[in-house]
């Protein structure tokens, strides 16, 4: 389309308009869905042989769902605040009658027989679900590759990962095939993928997306929200959040106000800045990035100091073990013998990891754990009205590389579990504190780098706000010169 878009910047790529930009521009007439998902559907075409990170793709029937969205906007009729707009579920949320394969080659004649209550939130919203995302084998991993799926790329440099579990979904927001996408956390899986790929996150608190059994049960798992800016963001949030009859835990929505994300005023709130939490490593790109980030926010008018937060990495990794090895990796060992051939390297040791902790030290040993950690970051907020860290200690995974083998390497420092690298897990252990994974920048290696924004627990309103006033004044992702150039 040669059209003049309606946008607040410069935009000549139609699939890289923020999906408020494109949503007014349906309701102005100056867009229509048809043209929107042919851009979008055409650049799916383009760069899925690259980077991998789609499936079940009908673009017949999609673009039928986009016709009927144009009718329904030109009687001033839509369906609802997501009408006609393309988004990406990821796999892993079921949707009745629909293939339910989790990246594994277990799944062979797996059928849904519910939807979960986000997808269907996001249907109701008139949302054209174009396509589902990869993952790795049970969503267990914290970047995307499985023996069913094949490799799934970062769109900015396709020799890495773009994270995980939820890694389809960052991938396809950075590569232009969708406006929004969901994902899920249990250990970082939402905001490792945001951190790589340059776009937003949010592991919202523990309850406030409903799930489903047994999962919303999971004191570490969480459904949610990826896009390509904070206000994207948000608006999907909206959508989603909310209590649902069908999932007991679930907690009253909070409406993120559009006034939060549009015109954030941090002017004397209190932001306490950590350089890394605790005893985890950091490598030079990312610290720089992070201080950059918190230097935004000091321009914004937010007073912010640096600060220690009291965890170790070899504890939250002990209690983390331990806790997936009470229900996540339980269901998977369920299927089989650990050695059956048709498990992943890293599904293997994520079950003999996960099962081998359990063992030694039981829910109780994780909870005290838990506590201490919970304990540390409780100390912060009696001073702060938030907290940002690096999202991700290192500038990349390597695209293919289970980490099973070979140990990866973060400023020096050897792991023995690749996910430490993240600094995503210690806030599952606190899953009461919202967390938005906001781009800081990138690495020498073109990959993005991410800042977390963290609240007090179901102060969801507070992560966006700061979130929204460092997006501003860093520019990134808001800009489209952000995203990458070419891919491939």
């Amino acid at each position: 389309a040669s059209r003049h878009y309606p946008t607040e910047v410069d935009v000549t790529e139609l699939h890289y308009l923020s999906a408020t930009q494109v949503l007014r521009a349906y309701n102005s007439g100056e867009l229509s869905p048809v043209e929107v998902f042919d851009a979008v559907s055409a650049r799916a075409d383009e760069v899925e042989p690259v980077i991998n990170s789609l499936i079940e793709r009908d673009p017949e029937v999609s673009r039928a769902q986009a016709v009927a969205a144009q009718e329904r906007y030109a009687k001033g009729a839509p369906a609802g605040v997501l009408d006609g707009l393309p988004v990406v579920m990821k796999e892993e949320q079921p949707i009745a009658g629909r293939a339910m394969l989790l990246g594994t080659l277990w799944s062979d004649g797996w059928i849904s027989d519910e939807t979960h209550p986000l997808v269907q939130r996001t249907l109701d919203a008139g949302a054209i679900v174009h396509a589902r995302s990869t993952t790795p084998e049970f969503c267990c991993a914290g970047f995307t590759h499985s023996k069913l799926w094949g490799i799934t790329r970062n769109p900015w440099n396709p020799n890495f990962s773009p994270g995980g579990s939820s890694g389809g979904s960052g991938a396809a927001l950075a590569a232009g095939t969708g406006y929004l996408a969901s994902g899920s956390d249990i250990g970082g899986s939402i905001r490792i993928p945001a951190s790589f790929n340059g776009v937003v996150g949010y592991k919202a608190p523990f309850g406030r997306v409903p799930a489903m059994s047994p999962w919303n049960l999971d004191s570490y798992a969480v459904d949610g929200a990826l896009a390509r800016t904070v206000a994207d963001c948000a608006l999907f949030q909206n959508v989603i959040a909310g209590q649902h009859p069908s999932d007991h835990v679930s907690m009253p929505k909070v409406t993120i106000p559009s006034e939060a994300v549009e015109n954030p005023d941090v002017r004397g709130k209190r932001i306490a800045f950590a350089v890394t939490l605790g005893d985890f490593p950091i490598e030079p790109d990312v610290e720089a990035n992070s201080r950059a980030f918190a230097e935004a926010l000091r321009r914004a008018g937010a007073i912010v100091e640096e600060v220690e937060v009291p965890i170790l990495l070899e504890e939250v990794q002990t209690a983390a073990l331990a806790h997936w090895g009470s229900m996540m990796g339980p269901s998977m060992a369920e299927l089989g013998p650990i050695d059956d051939e048709r498990f992943t390297d890293y599904a293997r040791m994520f079950i003999e990891f996960s099962s081998a902790e359990f063992d030694r030290i039981g829910v109780y040993g994780a909870a005290q754990i838990e506590g201490k950690v919970q304990t540390a970051f409780g100390s912060v907020f009696a001073d702060y009205d938030a907290l940002i860290c690096p999202t991700i200690g290192t500038s990349g995974f390597i695209a293919g590389e289970s980490y099973t083998e070979n140990r990866i390497n973060v400023a020096g420092r050897e792991l023995d579990l690749y996910i430490m690298a993240c600094q995503t897990v210690p806030f599952n252990v606190a899953n009461r504190h919202p967390v938005l994974s906001v781009p800081s920048g990138r690495a020498s290696n073109g990959v993005p780098t991410g800042v977390q924004v963290v609240a007090r627990p179901y102060d969801d309103v507070t992560v966006f706000e700061v979130g929204a006033a460092a997006e501003r004044e860093l520019g990134l992702n808001i800009s489209p010169d952000w995203w990458p150039a070419s891919i491939g």
